[in-house]
């Protein structure tokens, strides 16, 4: 008997076919979702320490009258809650970032679908890639994961998100994330930012500085209103109109913010005293070790001083870039050693190489007062007879920088006017070694070779350097080692450092009738010689210049009662400038600055200057008394420096770039 055909099989209503694939959609989403925690929880961070805060501890450093210079490290500011914020600050954040942020459960697949299809078509053009992370998801970055940009590390923040959500609320996540999130320039959280940023609490954010703190999120070093003003304000006028886009606020509220200017701090915004800042930071760091606690550190630096120090230099420069000045640097000490402004280089956030103390150049004629001074202690006086002729030590011939040879003159002529054989033969009768001693005494701690060039300033020194080891010229011949840091202490006051403890007496180095004889001569120098630039009418100054071979140098080290300044100019690839002398740019700088610090220093005359010639001898028959000239002589500046041979091979440090 045939077997009767099966009956066909019924086939399904449309709602069993839903149904259907329904649950076996959701079967194989339960087991898709279980392999992916399996794999990408395994090593999820700990998250019960969401409420730890690791950080580098901040360094704040203060000037002289208590004003803040910088900071250093990472600053943290007590959580604010965010009913204490303006309504809009929170709006800010969540228009830019997260306009959804409301409505989904930790993530967005749309955003993440959006951003990977933008960044499958803008593959290959090097601009910067979407990541489609809500605020939930950036919060899980910032408190548990790393910035590497990785698959797994994704899903592991998709995974805490959504932790993150079902833990929290949406105002306590919203809370935590503006709290945590890093704002660049060292500040963590929105309080610590708007201190950072605009010197004020964050409940008393405007509008238009809400929309720029928002709007550094994309990229805090790219954003920043400090390095990068319009990118970062054109970045806040997006956030604006993407608030009134999402009603947030009306257009009448946005054309106002747009109108209103935003104020950046201007201790960040000028970067002001940021090499000095550079300078003691490693200091505290070598006296301290790595701060373990928030420290406040109080420095010597004079924030008045060190703006018209950082103005004076940029002009300067900018004045004879022409010439081939392309870098400056100014080192001020007052007569107790004190770093009152300290300028390393024309502009901090182009390179931040400091010239002041890490740059180490050839001195230049600007060396010469310690071969004086080494001659005046050995028994000569700045009226001692000399002759400015053609000389040869060994193999070396130095050369005026004149070519021309004036025959008898004083001492005191010599300096005024940078003889080169005078200051070479003058060496070499009183020791090469005894002119090193000398240095040293005074201040100088490069090492210094004792050929007979080290007499025209073949010895490379710091800005630093050169101030400290005049400063015992102005101050009446007392040491004077160049320092920036007078107490260091906690953030609850507790002093862990202070300069003026356990210092004994200060060392005398230079003794009468030396002191008022060099003195004498280096006012000489500002009065009729090399420094006429450097003159500031009605204050007691003195100084010298210096200009190494090539040009590659140009310096002017110049003091009044209590204060002295060193300044430098030249290139950083050493190449030669265009015949710049230290009578010409540095000086100029020296005199712009210093006729603005001067009235505020309330400076008096130079201690211990007052010299008396010697009875007249043959000598005064042809040579002037008051400025040690042949009478008849021009006065004029010749900028005399030194040529010589080609330097030995440059041992200064090369600026890391």
């Amino acid at each position: 008997m045939a077997q009767a055909p099966p009956e066909p099989r019924r086939r399904r209503t449309p709602l069993q076919a839903l149904i259907y694939w329904v649950l076996v959609l959701g079967v194989w989403s339960v087991i898709f979702l279980v392999a992916f925690f399996a794999v990408f929880a395994v090593d999820l961070p700990d998250t019960s320490q969401l409420y730890d805060v690791k950080r580098q501890p901040s360094v704040s450093y203060l000037d002289r009258s208590g004003g803040l210079l910088a900071v250093r490290g990472s600053q943290y500011a007590p959580p604010i809650e965010l009913d204490r914020l303006p309504a809009y600050v929170p709006k800010a954040f969540i228009a830019i970032e997260d306009r959804w942020y409301y409505w989904h459960f930790g993530f967005n697949p749309w955003g993440i679908a959006r951003s990977q299809l933008y960044n499958m078509s803008h593959k290959g053009e090097g601009g910067p890639l979407r990541g489609g992370s809500t605020i939930t998801q950036q919060l899980a970055r910032n408190l548990f994961l790393t910035a590497k940009q990785n698959y797994r590390r994704k899903a592991q923040e998709l995974i805490l998100a959504v932790w993150l959500e079902a833990k929290f609320s949406k105002k306590q996540i919203l809370e935590l994330y503006l709290n945590r999130v890093y704002f660049g320039a060292g500040a963590y959280g929105i309080e610590a930012a708007s201190q950072r940023y605009f010197n004020k609490p964050a409940s008393q954010l405007t509008l238009g500085e809400s929309a720029l703190l928002a709007g550094i999120m994309k990229g805090p070093s790219r954003y920043s209103p400090v390095a990068s003003t319009d990118r970062a304000a054109r970045r806040a006028t997006i956030v604006l109109y993407e608030m009134a886009d999402a009603h947030f606020i009306t257009s009448a509220q946005r054309d106002e913010a747009l109108r209103t200017r935003v104020r950046v701090n201007p201790v960040l915004a000028n970067q002001r005293a940021q090499y000095f800042a550079d300078w003691v930071d490693d200091q505290v760091r070598g006296l301290l070790g790595e701060p373990t606690e928030d420290l406040v550190v109080e420095t010597t630096l004079d924030l008045p001083l060190q703006a018209s120090a950082e103005q004076a230099v940029q002009a300067g420069v900018a004045a004879n870039k022409s010439s081939g000045v392309e870098q400056g640097a100014l080192v001020s000490l007052d007569g107790e050693g004190r770093v009152r402004a300290y300028v390393g280089g024309v502009n901090y956030l182009q390179s931040q190489f400091d010239r002041a103390t890490q740059a180490k150049r050839q001195a230049g004629s600007a060396f010469k007062p310690f071969v004086y001074l080494t001659a005046m202690e050995a028994g000569r006086t700045p009226d001692t007879p000399v002759i400015d002729e053609p000389i040869k030590i060994g193999n070396w011939e130095p050369h005026n920088y004149t070519t021309t040879y004036l025959g008898p003159i004083t001492l005191r002529a010599a300096l005024q006017q940078s003889i080169n054989t005078v200051a070479a033969r003058l060496a070499s009768e009183v020791g090469t070694s005894n002119v090193a001693s000398t240095a040293r005494r005074l201040g100088i701690t490069s090492p210094i070779q004792l050929d007979p060039s080290m007499a025209l300033g073949a010895v490379e020194v710091s800005p630093l350097e050169m101030a400290q080891a005049y400063a015992p010229f102005s101050n009446g011949g007392v040491f004077a080692k160049g320092y920036g840091i007078e107490r260091i202490r906690t953030a609850g006051g507790r002093v862990l450092y202070d300069h003026g403890v356990g210092r004994g007496p200060r060392q005398a180095v230079i003794a009468q009738p030396a002191l008022s004889y060099m003195v004498s001569m280096m006012r000489g120098v500002i009065a009729g010689g090399t420094g006429g630039r450097a003159q500031v009418p009605g204050y007691d100054i003195a100084g010298k210049t210096g200009t190494t071979s090539d040009y590659r140098d140009a310096w002017f080290v110049g003091y009044t009662g209590g204060f002295v300044t060193a300044v430098w100019v030249g290139k950083d690839d050493n190449k030669p400038m265009r015949k710049v002398t230290g009578g010409a740019a540095p000086a100029a700088i020296w005199k712009d600055y210093m006729t603005a610090a001067l009235p505020r220093l309330k400076v008096q005359p130079i201690p211990g200057g007052d010299y008396v010639p010697e009875p007249p001898g043959v000598i005064d028959q042809i040579v002037d008394g008051v400025t040690g000239l042949f009478k008849g002589d021009r006065d004029e500046e010749p900028a005399s420096e030194f040529d010589r041979p080609a330097p030995r091979e440059q041992r200064r440090q090369e600026p890391p770039y």
